[in-house]
C-alpha cells in the first residue's frame, strides 16, 4: 500500500465517522413524541385532594425500604397574601431567569440570559428547561414520608410571585411553604447567587406532632427525548442522562437504556445528570451522603433520572433539613471544577479525552493571552504542527520520494502488465536500490491521527466557542460560515495538497481522490466555522511544509542526475 491509499483510506474513514455521526442523530430509532400527562400539570381539582389520599402517580420514587405507598400530603388554603393554587413564581438573578411553580416547587423554565439563541439578539436568552406540550425538561424535589409529607404533586405557598436579585446583593431567598394537617410543615427554600448557575435547595421539615417524623428526600429530572429541531444533521453530539461516582466514575445512560431497564444504583456522593449540547443540568447531593439513583420510562410520559437521600429522623417538637444542590447551566470547565468532582466530564470528548483535555487547557491560555478564540485555534494549530514537524517531515520526504520515482514506477507497471508478482518484485527491487521505504508515510501520519481527532472533539465541545467573534464575516465559531468562504478554503487547499502528492496509477483511485476536495467543502460547508477555521489552517501549514519539502528533494535530485 502506498502514501496515497493510506491518505485516502484516512479520510475516508472519517468522512465515514462524521456520517455516521450524522445518521445517529437523525435516523436512529427514537420514541415516539411525549405528551405532558396530567401528572405533569396538575388541575385544580387534583390540588384539593385530601391528605389522606394515595399516590397513583408512576413519577414518584419508590423507596426500597417503605413497606407502604407514599401518600400525597396537600397544602391547606393559602393566606390573603400568599399564593394559591398552581402559579408562578418568576426569580431573576443576573445570569438565571426562572419560573417555579408552587405546585411541587418545581423548576419549570430556565433562562440562561447570558447565552442567547443567536448571535444577533442577544435578548432572546436559550431556553435550557421548559414544559411546553411537546418539549419537557424540568427539575422536581419533594419528600417521602409513611407520615405526612410533600412531594412534587403537593402544593407550596409563597409571599409574593416576583423576586429579583437587587443590585449590590449577592444572594437571593426564594421561600416556599407546605403546611399538612397533622403538625408537619416544610419550608423549601431555593438560593440563588451571583454570576453563579448552581442553585441550593433547603428542605426544612417542622414536626410539631406527637410522634417522630421519619422521612427521604428526592431530586429528580423529567425530559422528553430531544427532537429533531434540537439537533444537527451534520454533528451528533450526545443527549441524554449521566452520572458520576467514585466507583464507575463517568458513565452514561441515555433513554434507550433507560427503555431497556431502570437504573438502580446506590453510591456515596456522585451526581446525576441530563446533559446536551453545550448545557447540562445536574443534581449534586452532600459528598458525604450515600443515595439510591434510579431511572424511570413511563409509557407516554417523560423520562425520570434522581436520586434519593438516606432516611432522616426528626423528632416530635423538632426541626430537620434535607440540603442539596442543582447545576443548571453551560458546560463552562472552570465553573464545573469548582461545582463538583467530576463535573468537567459532562464535557465529552471521548476516548480520546486524555488528549483532548491538554489541548482545550493550551487553548484556553493561549485565548487569555489573544482575547480572540479564532486567533487562537490558528496559533494552537501552528504550536501543533511544529511539535509533529519532524515527523510530518519524513511523511512528506517519503512523498516527494515517491514522487521523484513515479515515473519509474509508471514504467514498471505498463512493463509488466496484469502479472502482478513480477511487477511487485520489480518495484521492490526499485525502491531498495534507491533507498526509498513506501510506508515511511504512515508511521507519522498515524502518530498524529489521535491529536487531531481530539481537537476535532475540543473545538465542538467547548461552549466558550458558541457564539465566540472571530473577525470580518465570522461573529460566531459555533455556526457554519454564513458565506460559505472558509469550505472553498478548504477545499481549494486540499485540492492543491493533492497536487504535490504523487499521482495514484490506478485511475478509479485517482478520480476518488479528484472527487475528495468537492465532497468535503460541501460537506463542511455545514460544519461549525471554528473546525473549518482549524481545518483550513492545518491544510496550509501542511501545504507549505510539504512544497518546501518536495522543492528540496527534487532539487537534490536533479542534482543527482546532474553529477551522475
Amino acid at each position: 500500500m502506498d502514501n496515497q491509499r493510506i491518505i485516502l483510506f484516512f479520510t475516508l474513514s472519517f468522512v465515514l465517522l462524521l456520517l455516521w455521526q450524522a445518521w445517529q442523530d437523525d435516523f436512529a430509532p427514537t420514541a415516539e413524541p411525549q405528551v405532558v400527562t396530567e401528572r405533569l400539570l396538575p388541575s385544580s381539582d387534583t390540588n384539593t385532594t385530601n391528605n389522606s389520599s394515595v399516590s397513583t402517580s408512576n413519577d414518584i420514587p419508590v423507596v426500597p425500604k417503605l413497606a407502604t405507598n407514599v401518600a400525597i400530603a396537600q397544602a391547606t388554603p393559602a393566606e390573603d397574601n400568599s399564593l394559591h393554587g398552581e402559579q408562578r413564581l418568576h426569580i431573576r438573578t443576573d445570569v438565571l431567569d426562572i419560573e417555579i411553580d408552587t405546585v411541587g416547587g418545581d423548576i419549570r423554565q430556565v433562562d440562561l440570559i447570558a447565552y442567547p439563541n443567536e448571535v444577533n439578539r442577544p435578548d432572546d436568552a436559550l431556553r435550557l428547561m421548559q414544559d411546553s406540550s411537546f418539549k419537557i425538561f424540568i427539575a422536581q424535589t419533594g419528600l417521602l414520608s409513611d407520615l405526612s409529607a410533600p412531594d412534587h404533586h403537593a402544593v407550596f405557598t409563597a409571599p409574593k410571585t416576583d423576586f429579583v436579585l437587587k443590585d449590590g446583593a449577592d444572594v437571593l431567598r426564594v421561600p416556599m411553604q407546605w403546611q399538612g394537617e397533622d403538625g408537619i410543615s416544610v419550608t423549601k427554600t431555593f438560593v440563588f447567587h451571583r454570576d453563579s448557575y448552581l442553585i441550593e435547595i433547603e428542605q426544612q421539615v417542622n414536626n410539631a406532632s406527637a410522634e417522630n417524623w421519619k422521612g427521604y428526600q428526592y431530586r429528580q429530572f423529567q425530559r422528553t427525548r430531544p427532537g429533531d429541531d434540537e439537533s444537527s444533521a451534520f454533528i451528533y453530539t450526545y443527549t441524554g442522562a449521566v452520572f458520576h461516582n467514585n466507583e464507575d466514575k463517568y458513565e452514561k445512560y441515555d433513554f434507550d437504556d433507560m427503555d431497556d431497564d431502570d437504573l438502580n444504583r446506590d453510591f456515596a456522593g456522585g451526581w446525576a445528570a441530563m446533559i446536551q449540547h453545550y448545557f447540562v443540568a445536574a443534581w449534586l447531593p452532600e459528598a458525604s451522603e450515600k443515595n439510591h439513583y434510579y431511572s424511570k420510562a413511563p409509557q407516554n410520559s417523560p423520562y425520570v433520572l434522581g436520586l434519593i437521600s438516606p432516611e432522616k429522623t426528626v423528632a416530635a417538637g423538632q426541626t430537620g433539613n434535607f440540603n442539596s444542590r442543582l447545576y443548571v447551566g453551560p458546560k463552562d470547565q472552570k465553573r464545573l471544577k469548582a461545582t463538583a468532582e467530576g463535573l468537567e466530564l459532562t464535557v465529552d470528548y471521548g476516548i480520546l479525552t486524555i488528549v483532548a483535555d491538554p489541548l482545550f487547557w493550551l487553548l484556553a491560555h493561549i485565548y487569555t493571552l489573544l482575547g480572540n478564540w479564532g486567533w487562537s485555534i490558528i496559533i494552537l494549530t501552528l504550536i501543533i504542527k511544529l511539535v509533529f514537524y519532524k515527523l510530518s517531515e519524513k511523511q512528506y520526504k517519503s512523498m516527494a520520494n515517491m514522487r521523484v520515482l513515479q515515473p519509474k514506477v509508471t514504467s514498471i507497471r505498463e512493463r509488466y502488465g496484469d502479472d502482478r508478482q513480477r511487477m511487485s518484485k520489480a518495484m521492490m527491487e526499485l525502491y531498495k536500490k534507491e533507498k526509498v521505504n513506501p510506508l515511511g508515510g504512515c508511521l507519522p501520519m498515524l502518530v498524529q491521527i489521535p491529536v487531531f481527532i481530539a481537537l476535532y472533539w475540543v473545538l465542538l465541545e467547548s461552549v466558550e466557542l458558541r457564539q465566540a467573534d472571530f473577525m470580518f464575516w465570522i461573529h460566531d465559531l459555533s455556526s457554519k460560515d454564513p458565506f460559505y468562504i472558509l469550505p472553498l478554503l478548504m477545499g481549494i487547499s486540499m485540492f492543491i495538497q493533492q497536487k504535490l502528492n504523487p499521482p495514484p496509477p490506478d485511475p478509479v483511485q485517482a478520480k476518488v481522490l479528484m472527487a475528495l476536495p468537492f465532497v468535503f467543502t460541501l460537506f463542511f460547508a455545514f460544519f461549525p466555522s471554528g473546525l473549518v477555521l482549524y481545518w483550513v489552517t492545518n491544510s496550509v501549514l501542511s501545504i507549505l511544509q510539504q512544497w518546501f519539502i518536495t522543492r528540496r528533494i527534487e532539487q537534490q535530485s536533479a542534482a543527482k542526475k546532474l553529477s551522475s
